[in-house]
């Protein structure tokens, strides 16, 4: 794959990511398919003719037509109202109950935006459809048109039913956090991503010299993209370019984005800012670590004392610990990459698992010594992750989860008003004899043989 077409693979891949996240663009679609076959029956029906017997279409007169037609229309835009207002109070809700940042999960849900459009598809369909009609009480209808206002109709009071049902269900923390966990999963699976034809080298051997040009962003926002290939076919032969962010961090305008020697030409340049992408908000096409962020956010909310829901905070830190099992089990690209033209591209402040471990349980630890349970549950998800590393080979890994445990046991001692029974229990969690769910007792030990 070549540099262009890199390119434009990275442009294709961020206007999904915005056409997924716009309340406007998928509906406005089936707008214009409403609109297209409304021209589109229309035409059929002048060129067959409205008395023609057409099998599985309806006969009506141009009247009753009339009269259905126009119920129809004001009835789809009238319930358009009504399912704007449902959207708005569910973005509400979940900002208000969970984060601001899971608004984008309500945002971008292609059922939702489905029904709206619908809505106003069939409107369009239905006003278009009008003039069509003769106005003559005993003159028939045009069959196809009528027919297909009438399919559109009962697929979209369908797709409404089936709206408020999807709806009330993605207001469900469970459900929320399992797609945010899911979204994440499937981002964790191309952290290890290396272009072909690039090897590892050694990070250390690159530092920026005094004289290495810089490139500086142009826009204040989130890294939401880097085109690692494009940014190596971007300059010459022996060139190093560093980059000075990383995914998923916000730059401002005018700071570095790149050091790149020996220096290039200005055009080059020019070309190597475009092969990082900086969004208006922050995406997860490339950063993991924004699912974090936002179950963290969840969490954080939920053990807030304006909400204190430590129901919440406990599925928040399971579903974590289901998101970290891909992640601590996930090999990550190398700091340093080389070409056979002796190109080196250097990522020095990616992410690396222990800062993973930390962006996850950080806060949540900090903030869940009121609430036993929720400490509990960490600890089970802490030492279920402790093992589950250990045992696909990682056991360096763990060190950083026990860590966390230590952390939160020493807090746990020193937070005032915990009964010491409770203090033993969570002490026991951290055992790997004890059972992972929700008691400390040991596990039962094998019987001697006779």
């Amino acid at each position: 794959m070549n540099a262009g077409t890199k390119a434009l693979s990275l442009r294709i891949a961020a206007l999904r990511y915005r056409f997924a996240e716009s309340l406007f663009l998928f509906p406005a679609l089936l707008m214009l398919g409403g609109i297209l076959l409304a021209v589109g029956a229309t035409s059929l029906d002048a060129a067959v003719g409205h008395d023609a017997r057409i099998p599985l279409t309806l006969a009506m007169s141009s009247n009753a037509a009339t009269w259905l037609l126009a119920t129809v229309a004001g009835a789809m835009i009238t319930t358009v109202g009504v399912v704007f207002s449902l959207t708005v109070v569910s973005l509400q809700l979940a900002s208000g109950q969970f984060s601001p940042r899971v608004m984008r999960s309500f945002i971008r849900d292609r059922l939702s935006q489905g029904v709206i459009g619908l809505l106003v598809g069939t409107f369009f369909y239905c006003i278009l459809v009008l003039p069509s009609l003769s106005g003559d009480p005993a003159g028939a209808a045009p069959r196809i048109s009528l027919t297909l206002a009438v399919v559109l109709t009962l697929v979209t009071v369908v797709g409404i039913i089936a709206h408020l049902d999807h709806l009330s269900r993605g207001l469900q923390v469970g459900n929320l956090a399992r797609a945010i966990a899911a979204e994440g999963r499937r981002v964790a699976q191309g952290l290890d991503r290396v272009p072909h034809g690039l090897s590892p080298a050694d990070p250390r051997d690159f530092h920026p010299p005094a004289n290495a040009a810089v490139v500086p962003c142009t826009v204040s926002g989130w890294v939401s993209q880097a085109d690692i290939t494009r940014l190596l076919k971007a300059v010459p032969a022996g060139t190093t370019v560093r980059l000075e962010t990383r995914i998923g961090a916000y730059v401002h305008a005018d700071e570095a984005l790149l050091s790149v020697w020996p220096a290039p030409g200005e055009a080059v340049l020019e070309r190597l800012a475009g092969a990082i992408e900086v969004a208006d908000s922050r995406t997860m096409l490339q950063d993991v670590d924004f699912a974090i962020r936002q179950l963290v956010d969840v969490g954080l909310r939920a053990l807030s004392s304006a909400i204190n829901d430590p129901t919440t905070a406990v599925e928040i830190t399971l579903r974590l610990g289901s998101l970290l099992r891909s992640v601590l089990t996930a090999p990550l690209a190398p700091e340093a990459l080389r070409d056979d033209a002796g190109r080196v591209i250097v990522q020095p402040w990616n992410l690396d698992h222990e800062e993973y471990v930390d962006h996850a349980f950080d806060q949540l630890r900090q903030n869940c010594l009121d609430q036993p349970e929720v400490a509990a549950a960490l600890l089970r998800v802490l030492r279920m992750l402790a093992r589950h590393v250990t045992e696909q080979g990682h056991p360096e890994r763990a060190h950083t989860l026990r860590r966390q445990m230590q952390l939160l046991l020493e807090s746990l001692r020193n937070h005032p008003g915990l009964h010491p029974e409770d203090l033993r229990h969570l002490e026991s969690l951290s055992s790997d004899d004890t059972d992972p769910a929700d008691h400390s007792r040991p596990a039962p030990q094998a019987r001697p043989e006779q």
